[in-house]
């Protein structure tokens, strides 16, 4: 006999987290699949670690509007659930007149995004708060912050199964079959076995893809394409010189090589934008040449032989290189005609700072109500 449960989520990063989470506290039967074993092991954990502010993204997108809305909701759970976070704000700086252009097409978009806070700063302003940094004009971003994201994912894991929900690691999703009454799912692992969902969220980040073309009943047409784009990070050795994460003018894949600044007052370069074939996790240490170029254009003294591998992140992309970036997918039923499902594709930045926001999303499209941050 097959098991059965009400709900299933695909995968434990912060956006499956934050989804069990909302369908848990509103009184559903939730379990927790996940290949690896422990949370947020891949593109939860592997990034910049920044509460965005919802500035770059284009007006009326969902990245847009999940990112505004989440960054509010996520400073307010940070702040009733003891999860660290600093408000520290960022400066985006233009290094040459011809970038100014782009800064006042910055805050125009945040502007139309409903992010109206943004201020104009003089380099004697960025110098009198950063005085590492070089730049002939910037804009300030006083609502974005930085975040303990293991943090955030501990706190989402506790909520979701206080409320009754369950996690499985090592259970990969091998295999699937849409039937009548709900969606039979095959689990891989030290311990297969089939189980079956009368709702099923495919929340499997990098996987995603992988894992709706192994259930039959889903229109293949309804996948999009699988892409890889790598972000390498770089350590800074030495007394950091900055206090919060500064933002040259964004690139077309990504927001540039940029300062972050941890919790713990650690600083790091990047993510550059490496497309990649196959995940693989190794920071290559030839690319530190390009990492000095990149910085010293807004820190000029950054002294050579400073900085060393860190880490990486690889961002699920549904575009291929050189195309334009495109939106988060939610996808239901609407799309692909299988009740019950909702499949999340490229969910890459501002996935962190949105997730409470796409929690509450598919928790709409599933017609389920209950509490929420929003």
């Amino acid at each position: 006999m097959v098991d059965s449960v009400d709900s299933i989520v695909i995968g434990a990063g912060v956006v499956g987290l934050a989804i069990a989470r909302r369908l848990s506290m509103a009184g559903r039967e939730v379990i927790v699949l996940e290949a690896t074993d422990a949370i947020g092991t891949e593109t939860s954990s592997r990034n910049s670690e920044v509460i965005h502010a919802g500035i770059y993204y284009p007006k009326g997108s969902c990245k847009a509007q999940f990112c505004v809305d989440g960054k509010k909701a996520i400073y307010h759970y940070c702040q009733t659930h003891g999860v660290e976070y600093r408000n520290c704000g960022k400066y985006i700086v233009a290094t040459s007149e011809e970038q100014i252009t782009e800064l006042e097409r910055l805050k125009q978009a945040a502007i139309d995004n409903g992010v109206e806070d943004l201020e104009w700063r003089s380099p004697s302003d960025v110098s009198s708060e950063e005085p590492a940094v070089f730049c002939v004009k910037a804009l300030w971003s006083p609502s974005t912050g930085i975040i303990d994201s293991h943090g955030l994912m501990l706190a989402y894991q506790g909520d979701a199964e206080a409320a009754g929900a369950t996690i499985a690691f090592n259970a990969p999703v091998e295999g699937g079959l849409i039937g009548d009454d709900g969606i039979n799912l095959y689990i891989g692992g030290n311990f297969p076995m089939e189980i079956k969902a009368r709702v099923v969220i495919n929340s499997a980040g990098l996987y995603a893809q992988k894992v709706a073309a192994c259930i039959k009943g889903i229109p293949k047409d309804t996948i999009p394409p699988s892409y890889y784009a790598k972000g390498n990070y770089y350590s800074l050795l030495g007394k950091p010189p900055f206090k919060r994460p500064i933002y040259p003018v964004p690139e077309k894949a990504g927001l540039g090589v940029h300062v972050t600044v941890d919790l713990g007052g650690q600083v790091r370069f990047g993510p550059d934008v490496q497309w990649i074939d196959e995940i693989n996790y190794d920071v290559d240490p030839t690319r530190a040449e390009a990492f000095y170029e990149a910085v010293r254009a807004y820190y000029p003294d950054l002294p050579d032989g400073s900085i060393q591998p860190g880490y990486s992140g690889i961002r699920p992309k549904i575009q291929a290189p050189g195309e334009a970036a495109r939106d988060f997918l939610v996808q239901g039923s609407e799309t692909h005609g299988v009740s019950g499902l909702v499949n999340l594709y490229g969910i890459e930045s501002p996935g962190l700072t949105a997730s409470l926001a796409i929690a509450n999303r598919v928790a709409l499209l599933l017609g389920i109500n209950g509490p929420s941050e929003l």
